[in-house]
């Protein structure tokens, strides 16, 4: 408990001290707010497993079948509000003189928070492209359509989820943006993630390379833990509300 305490202590300091904060979160931060992990136990839909039906080839099969999926997605996440640890991250924002905020997240719960410089790595469930003129467009209505697959309401054409699917790249833009920010940040919070999903879990060596502070929130050790300069074990919605306290 007492090193707790000092770890706390020490990350205080370093988030007081530092003029650009960059942050990086998993699932793990909505876990409070009763969204599923996407790789939990539980990650199974009728009897097909969340990686056979999140790829290209499958919505290109079957593209009613996948969109019947992401609203099974939707309808969950709809019904979720942002927890503390959201929140949390909300009020760093307005403390900090520069600030991003990388997701990985797909939820919108950040937002919905209040978050405002927000990169979303994999994308947003209320989000869709339209595969014939290329239009993105948010939608928070549950269902999304009377009829699945939706289509285009400018072309006609078949949308799809803005989400980034398995065998997909991430979009250039958003990493090299988040690459630039890991590089060029003075403290990195690290929160939720497990650390195995490449190209985002090497952010925080980015950031540790430009000489970042480095803040692991985790309930548990992940392949990140030996790199960060303090390790604060517990759920995001704890900890992160205890981290911005005064003094």
């Amino acid at each position: 408990m007492e090193r707790n305490l000092e770890e706390l202590k020490r990350a205080k300091i370093a988030l007081r001290e530092q003029a650009r904060v960059v942050v990086l979160t998993g699932a793990g931060v909505s876990k409070e707010s009763g969204v599923p992990t996407f790789r939990g136990k539980n990650g199974l839909w009728k009897e097909f497993r969340a990686q056979e039906l999140a790829t290209p080839e499958a919505f290109k099969r079957n593209p009613a079948l996948v969109w019947e999926f992401y609203e099974f997605r939707r309808a969950l996440v709809s019904r979720a509000v942002p927890n503390p640890a959201h929140v949390a991250l909300a009020t760093l924002e307005a403390r900090v003189p520069r600030f991003c905020l990388i997701t990985q997240n797909v939820d919108g719960l950040h937002a919905r928070a209040g978050s405002k410089n927000i990169l979303e790595l994999h994308g947003n469930l209320f989000r869709t492209r339209c595969l014939g003129c290329g239009v993105l467009e948010e939608s928070f209505a549950v269902p999304i359509a009377q009829k699945l697959p939706p289509s285009c309401q400018h072309c006609g054409g078949l949308l799809r989820p803005d989400v980034v699917w398995f065998g997909e790249p991430l979009p250039a833009g958003v990493m090299n943006q988040a690459s630039e920010e890991a590089g060029k940040c003075e403290a990195m919070l690290v929160i939720g993630t497990s650390g195995l999903v490449f190209p985002a879990a090497g952010l925080p060596g980015l950031a540790k390379d430009a000489g970042a502070f480095l803040i692991e929130i985790n309930p548990e050790s992940t392949p990140l833990s030996p790199m960060a300069d303090v390790c604060l074990r517990g759920p995001a919605a704890s900890v992160l509300p205890r981290l911005l306290q005064e003094p």
